[in-house]
């Protein structure tokens, strides 16, 4: 076994899964606060208290919902319609007691019908009950890989991971767009929240939040999933079950439509559909106080540079680190699952603060 393959199989041990799923929540919450409190000692003396109110609605709300999102939303009904389907969150729950129980029993009798070397039998008493190093798992998947039966056993100490085929590529991206949505919403209603309480024109920044939210689902997330999901109905259709060739082909489509177009769509969608229901807003609200502010003109509007809206910068780019999470959810990879709340919730940050290139509006 060569070093790549022994470092996907110690991700994929179902322990560390376990442990980091659980750790997360701490992970996210206390990012959050000593994001907080150093966003604040870097803020002027006069204006600590009101960043402090906005830091903290902000990530709170965008954290509760990525956490929300972890564990997945049930059916909502009101009057017996169902107004929203639901989704599934991350991969179900790992229950490590149960889970040393159940390796402890695999290998006792793997031990049982089958003789090991000293090395390998110290290596199988540590897996019952604690994470294997890398070097563990490449001697022991060297050594007991040879035959049938050592295959066999070790696929179910760490199970191989699936392939996704094209009928489940579109529940997948469902579930993970919707997953990633939600700490985007959560971000806006968080920051919209802080602005109340803390400023009196806190209502005209809230199209600032929307239109940055909007850039960032769109861009970094949903556009994202789209071109690994493309790129992996393709590769299905043309028959490809080489792990390695459908993460390059899912990355391929990640790159035309997120990375390289996702900015242009997502600023295209904010000129023609939100700007006119924002200024339309606008126009209504200054007519009735005696103001005409006119709708821009189309022309104007038609020369506007592709990205004048929201151009991408260096932390965009960044972001799509989470569209290696996608690549590996959909190659059927679990490890990565647990990271996905963390990531999203950057997104779901910005979009509370209404950023907009250099500015937090």
């Amino acid at each position: 076994m060569n070093g790549l393959l022994a470092l996907g199989k110690y991700l994929d041990q179902p322990r560390l899964v376990g442990k980091f799923s659980k750790a997360v929540p701490g992970l996210l919450i206390g990012s959050g606060v000593l994001f907080t409190a150093k966003h604040v000692m870097n803020t002027p003396k006069e204006d600590k208290y009101k960043e402090f109110v906005k830091t903290t609605c902000v990530l709170s709300a965008t954290i509760a919902s990525a956490l929300i999102a972890t564990r997945g939303i049930g059916q909502i009904k009101i009057g017996g319609k169902v107004l929203f389907k639901g989704f599934e969150g991350l991969s179900e729950k790992i229950d490590l007691k149960q889970l040393g129980a159940e390796n402890t029993k695999l290998i006792d009798e793997f031990l049982k019908n089958n003789q090991v070397t000293e090395n390998i039998l110290k290596i199988l008493q540590k897996a019952k009950n604690k994470v294997l190093k890398i070097s563990e798992i490449k001697t022991v998947f060297t050594e007991l890989g040879k035959e049938k039966k050592g295959q066999g056993f070790l696929n179910k100490l760490i199970p191989n991971p699936e392939n996704i085929d094209s009928k489940h590529i579109l529940g997948e991206i469902k579930r993970l767009s919707l997953m990633g949505l939600i700490p985007v919403l959560g971000g806006i209603a968080g920051g919209i929240a802080g602005d109340k309480l803390t400023e009196n024109n806190w209502a005209e920044k809230i199209p600032n939040k929307i239109k940055e939210g909007s850039y960032q689902y769109l861009a970094n997330i949903f556009l994202c999933n789209v071109g690994a999901g493309a790129a992996l109905a393709a590769l299905e259709n043309f028959n490809v079950k080489s792990k390695f060739y459908r993460a390059v082909g899912m990355l391929g489509g990640i790159i035309a439509f997120g990375l390289i177009g996702g900015s242009a769509i997502a600023n295209i969608i904010g000129r023609t559909c939100l700007d006119p229901i924002i200024e339309k807003g606008r126009q209504y609200k200054h007519h009735k106080h005696g103001h005409h502010h006119p709708l821009p003109d189309k022309e104007k509007i038609r020369n506007r540079s592709l990205y004048y809206d929201r151009k991408p910068e260096a932390i965009d780019i960044g972001l799509h680190v989470d569209d290696v999470a996608t690549v590996a959810v959909l190659s059927g990879l679990k490890w990565i699952e647990p990271a996905l709340p963390i990531l999203y919730s950057v997104s779901g940050y910005r979009a509370g603060i209404g950023y907009r290139n250099g500015h937090q509006h």
